[in-house]
């Protein structure tokens, strides 16, 4: 691994910032700490980096975004609830796109150099870069991720809600189940919300493979599921894209919702109360993570506190009619009962 300017620091005894003003000379160094910084840079065949000592001289008033991708409402309304807060706070907001892109350690490490923390979502970044970063100092909230060490972290309740979206359908005698969504292999949003609604179906659901979540993966995963045999009952989106993806494959094939299948999605976009039939789902406070990301990460950066602080946002379970028949039309924001375990 590379040396950093925080191994340089410590070898001179003195602080990042010192090692940063004796390399380039941007203000006042004793001559013998100079001289230390110097040897200790030698010793460690130090080669300064633009994200060390843009770190150490915390010169910046923007704020970094790494998303996996900008595209749909839900980064949408995140990125609109941070840039509200942050544009109050008097600072800009740099946005990078992961996808599509190589070289992803190189392009977040220069962005690291430009502002003086970062908002990053679930997983984007590989651990051993949030390692380096957190190391160099830099003020780091995540989204959607679980609590890691030198970070601030939010996320939406997602095993509860999921749990009571799962029997509120058992509910209406569903027996067969699936759940549409990308691979689940880590500690994310929608591994929980598959493990929720597990926890209540047990054996009566199965995981299905979108690749992506968007109308058109959940289109093409739905309308293959639809044609096979044995077809479920109710179909568990893990968005709302992917549901309405669901609602078109089941219009292509002649299926009534619910009374063909029932379909429920996640995050209750504006699409979901407009959808015919209006999509049962989970809300998520999406403007609000991204609002509290952006006074988190201030906190940070001003060092208001310094201890890394994890948040959980609460969500709710909105029936509507993608589900199945209700003997009273509940209201929009009707609250389901409590879970009930499917025997």
């Amino acid at each position: 691994m590379d040396v950093t300017i925080y191994e340089v620091a410590k070898r001179a005894g003195v602080s990042i910032a010192t090692v940063s003003r004796a390399l380039r000379g941007t203000g006042p160094v004793a001559a013998r700490t100079r001289e230390k910084v110097l040897k200790a840079v030698e010793e460690l065949n130090f080669t300064p980096s633009r994200l060390g000592v843009s770190l150490a001289e915390g010169r910046h008033a923007a704020n970094g975004i790494v998303f996996p991708d900008l595209a749909g409402p839900y980064y949408t309304e995140v990125l609109l609830g941070y840039e509200e807060v942050a544009s109050e706070l008097g600072r800009s907001v740099v946005i990078l796109s992961t996808k599509g892109r190589t070289r992803v350690n190189d392009l977040v490490k220069e962005l690291a150099g430009r502002v003086d923390g970062m908002l990053i979502f679930g997983h984007t970044v590989p651990d051993a870069l949030v390692d380096e970063l957190v190391r160099l100092g830099m003020r780091l909230v995540f989204i959607s991720r679980e609590p890691l060490p030198g970070a601030d972290t939010l996320r939406s309740e997602n095993a509860a809600s999921a749990g009571r979206l799962a029997a509120h359908l058992a509910g209406h005698g569903y027996e067969r189940f699936a759940f549409l969504g990308a691979p689940m292999t880590s500690q994310d949003d929608v591994d929980e919300r598959w493990q929720g609604v597990r926890s209540v179906l047990g054996g009566a659901i199965e995981a299905v493979d979108t690749r992506h979540y968007t109308v058109e993966c959940g289109f093409e995963a739905a309308r293959q599921l639809l044609k096979g045999r044995g077809r479920p009952e109710a179909i568990i989106c893990s968005d709302d894209e992917v549901a309405l993806g669901a609602l078109l494959a089941a219009e292509e094939l002649g299926l009534d919702v619910p009374g063909g299948v029932a379909v429920t999605g996640w995050d209750d976009i504006m699409a979901a109360r407009h959808a015919r039939p209006a999509l049962t789902t989970v809300r998520q406070p999406m403007r609000e993570l991204g609002a509290r990301a952006a006074r988190a990460l201030d906190e940070l950066i001003t060092g208001v506190r310094d201890a890394p602080r994890h948040q959980s946002l609460a969500t709710e379970l909105v029936i509507r009619s993608s589900c199945g028949d209700h003997p009273t039309p509940p209201s929009p924001d009707h609250r389901a009962g409590d879970p009930r375990r499917l025997r």
